[in-house]
């Protein structure tokens, strides 16, 4: 299919997006535990499969990626808005939350009906629990619509791991307070991520039940009420364990547990390279300059893009937060990750590796000034003594 549009010159633009069936690799997440479970029994039950989730998203997408490389195209300006208007790119979206519904009903039902070594059921489950955060990255792209079926989907996606406050915190919390030291959810310099986490996951909960009772506080409505969508979304989530436990038996508590706390750690992961130690600068009249950009850390590998629907174009998200994730945009005066999420994360896993990959390249982006750097307090003089030499400390004093 092609879009045809025409340039502010009168020239006729006709453009075919490479990757529009491409994107169908967003909804394989969904089949990599499935697959697992195929070769466990095509292996006469080995239990050994059961890493296989694990196994292909912290080695084998890094790999991938690392022999694919990258991709900066980008679509014309021009065609922005019809590709924005073709609804095919939309259905993908819905197709792949129903698909990880599926996924994760058939893992339910696999865990709750055979014996596994507890090492198996653990790893079996975390690598759902990864794939499943996906309905996450689902919930954040529909979540930033302005319909109310499209943000109604998210609220659903979101209830398959439990994490029904995301779209209002995300949207009205993170997205105003990104790359400040004000925002739980932007990782600073020097802060682990098993420390951030700590801030991270019990203030994006604070975060977003605050914001929306203050809006149903507006409408007159106490906080327990039908309108209160975060509400909504957790019963949706507890009606779903009820469920899995009614139908396979008490087994399903440790997997319905374990399942949605590392899905939220797969958010957790995403938020911390995400921003990590970028900070906007404030204004003379106290307020923090607009999120540009050069305010989120970017990647461009292809399969790794190709399979979380352009999540990791971050930096044109949070400045345009409307772009749909066909259109996002790559710029040449942006950070990058030295891999795509998967890889990233990994990295992240081990604090000393990812301090000596990630400082240097967070000092090259504030051009060798770490007042411009968002720097855990708790670190501030080990990391002004390492990146400040004496002259420069004087003047920053």
């Amino acid at each position: 299919m092609a879009f045809v549009a025409q340039t502010a010159a009168g020239k006729t633009i006709r453009y075919v997006d490479g990757k529009r069936y491409l994107w169908s690799l967003s909804l394989t997440g969904a089949f990599i535990p499935v697959l697992a479970i195929a070769m466990y029994f095509a292996s006469g039950g080995n239990p050994f499969t059961m890493l296989f989730p694990l196994l292909y998203t912290f080695v084998g997408i890094p790999i991938i990626d690392a022999l694919m490389g990258g991709d900066r195209h980008n679509p014309p300006e021009e065609v922005v808005a019809l590709m924005a208007r073709d609804n095919y790119y939309r259905v993908l979206l819905y197709i792949a939350i129903a698909l990880l519904f599926a996924g994760f009903f058939f893992v339910a039902w696999f865990v709750g009906t055979h014996t596994l070594p507890v090492w198996a059921f653990v790893a079996i489950t975390l690598g759902t629990a990864f794939d499943s955060s996906a309905a996450i990255l689902l919930g954040h792209e529909l979540g930033h619509k302005s319909n109310r079926t499209d943000r109604t989907a998210a609220q659903i996606a979101q209830a398959l791991v439990g994490y029904g406050h995301f779209c209002i915190e995300h949207n009205r919390g993170h997205h105003v307070q990104v790359a400040t030291p004000e925002d739980c959810v932007s990782a600073r310099m020097g802060e682990s991520i098993y420390k951030f986490v700590k801030r991270e996951m019990p203030g994006a909960l604070r975060r977003g039940w605050r914001l929306e009772t203050d809006r149903l506080a507006k409408l007159g409505h106490g906080a327990v009420h039908w309108q209160n969508e975060i509400l909504l979304s957790w019963l949706l989530t507890v009606t779903i364990a009820i469920g899995l436990i009614v139908a396979f038996g008490w087994i399903m508590v440790p997997f319905v547990i374990l399942h949605h706390l590392y899905a939220w750690y797969g958010l957790t992961q995403a938020n911390y390279v995400e921003h990590y130690g970028l900070l906007r600068q404030k204004l003379p009249n106290g307020r923090y300059e607009l999120c540009e950009p050069r305010h989120s850390w970017n990647t461009n590998h292809i399969f790794s893009n190709l399979i979380s629907f352009h999540l990791q174009r971050h930096s044109d998200h949070h400045a345009n937060a409307l772009r749909p994730y066909q259109t996002l945009r790559d710029f040449d005066d942006v950070p990058r990750l030295p891999s795509g999420y998967p890889g990233s994360f990994g990295l992240a896993a081990i604090p000393p590796l990812w301090f000596k990959v990630m400082n240097p390249k967070l000092m090259e982006w504030a051009g060798g000034d770490i007042t411009k750097i968002n720097i855990d307090p708790d670190k501030k003089e080990q990391l002004y003594a390492k990146y400040v030499t004496a002259r420069e400390d004087l003047a920053i004093r």
